[in-house]
């Protein structure tokens, strides 16, 4: 009887474990599901409503340049009348993007999504000069080429200024100097021109602590200043690469409908200044410190009236979450045109046809290395070196010293090269490490404008 009762109890306790793990199982499966319905109908919604992009463009699984061929099981729907794409997987974990004029996609399951509204973008002829080097060509083979299948390049976009004037311009199939595409982290280097321009009418300080209320006077994050948010060393404990549905980027960027209030929710780990860690949730916290300083009546026109109109960027779209914060740390789409125009108004030091748009010495704070970067690679919302995953690394292809760029996922980039007075900027999809080498394009294109 005793070993009966044993064994009897080895089952119940057996069958209560089974239970905790697959309960466990499906909990966060059905939270990648979700995260993963959220995640497409946001980029099908702004594919195609931002974009201009066909629906079979953006999600033909048929397609090597599917920009969804990793979540192929989530299902969708466009209503292109109301602007609105619903994903969901098996008919559960249903999540909708909505389309607003000039703020595009936004992931909502309510109705905030359509309270923020904003002006029109103006229309004046402000194109870059077309003057295109032929001298470039064996460059642009080379950036479109996919030599081999296994680990595709994707090269969407590319366009080459040098002395302002447009000398290389090339475009995949699909896809024309029309059309907007997402720059991932280069919205970061959008955020450090918005601040600029805030630091230089007296609204933003660099150095005194940010007014936030997360963050009270006898919190020790009170003493995170812009400029240690701008330089990636605030020494909040954000983990960048984590891909926990529940927490971490993924989280953060399709979850949370106050993106700022759930980056200004993460604890200290060290002290502000004294450790570099790369996050997407500092410059969140920076875009939120913009709305309370901007006022609620100016904050949703604030970058195209401060930043894009005046430069001519008037395909630039920079997404909210639900509650109407810019998400600048992720979701910025431009015509690789307008991704030029930023470059050269930072190769120009931040003044553009002859106004001064960014203040005095911005330019050389960006690009001056934050002092807890490691091996001086990065400066404040600018990278000064390439990671490993898109450089070549060998002789003859070393990037010129004083260059530096705006960096996003997926191998987007805006390199600015002062001494050269060039502006190159790739936009594609790569998905492989290694596939894409940046310094070596780089080079190529410098050696065809020669020494």
């Amino acid at each position: 009887m005793g070993r009966l009762r044993a064994v009897r109890s080895r089952r119940q306790w057996l069958l209560v474990i089974v239970t905790i793990v697959v309960a466990t199982l499906g909990f966060y499966a059905y939270q990648f599901a979700v995260v993963g319905s959220a995640y497409v109908a946001h980029m099908l919604c702004s594919g195609v409503f931002v974009s201009g992009r066909t629906a079979d463009a953006v999600s033909d699984p048929d397609l090597s340049a599917d920009d969804l061929a990793p979540l192929r099981y989530v299902s969708s729907h466009i209503d292109s009348q109301s602007r609105v794409v619903t994903a969901h997987v098996l008919g559960v974990a249903r999540r909708t993007a909505v389309y607003r004029d000039h703020l595009g996609c936004v992931v909502s399951d309510d109705d905030r999504s359509g309270s923020k509204t904003a002006i029109a973008p103006s229309h004046d002829d402000n194109a870059i000069d077309a003057s295109e080097d032929r001298r470039l060509v064996a460059a642009m083979d080379w950036a479109f080429a996919e030599p081999d299948p296994q680990h595709l390049r994707r090269t969407r976009a590319v366009v080459v200024l040098h002395e302002g004037r447009l000398i290389g311009e090339r475009y995949a199939a699909g896809f024309t100097r029309n059309t907007p595409l997402i720059g991932w982290s280069m919205g970061k280097s959008i955020v450090n021109a918005l601040a600029g321009i805030l630091v230089g009418r007296g609204a933003m300080s660099l150095s005194a602590p940010m007014s936030i209320d997360a963050w009270p006077t006898d919190d020790p994050r009170h003493a995170i200043t812009l400029d240690h948010l701008l330089r990636m060393s605030s020494g909040l404990d954000f983990d960048e690469d984590s891909i926990n549905p529940r927490g971490g980027v993924l989280y953060m960027l399709l979850r949370t409908p106050d993106v700022p209030a759930y980056a200004e929710s993460s604890l200290l780990a060290a002290a502000p200044g004294t450790r570099w860690r790369y996050s997407s949730a500092t410059t969140n916290v920076i875009t939120g410190a913009m709305r309370r300083v901007v006022g609620e009546a100016d904050y949703a026109t604030f970058p195209r009236r401060a930043l894009f109109d005046r430069i001519g960027m008037h395909s630039a779209v920079m997404e909210t979450d639900a509650d109407g914060n810019f998400i600048g740390s992720s979701f910025m789409w431009a015509t690789a045109r307008d991704w030029a125009r930023f470059g050269q108004l930072y190769l120009d030091d931040g003044v553009w046809r002859g106004e001064r748009i960014l203040p005095q010495g911005w330019v050389t704070y960006s690009r001056t290395p934050a002092p807890a970067a490691p091996d001086r690679r990065y400066g404040a919302h600018f990278w000064l070196t390439i990671a490993d995953g898109y450089r070549r690394g060998s002789p003859g292809f070393e990037m010129p010293a004083d260059a530096f760029h705006a960096i996003g996922h997926e191998g987007q980039f805006v390199t600015i090269i002062p001494s050269r007075r060039v502006v190159i900027v790739r936009l594609g999809l790569t998905r492989s490490a290694g596939a894409w080498a940046h310094d070596e394009f780089v080079s190529r294109v410098l050696r065809a404008l020669g020494d």
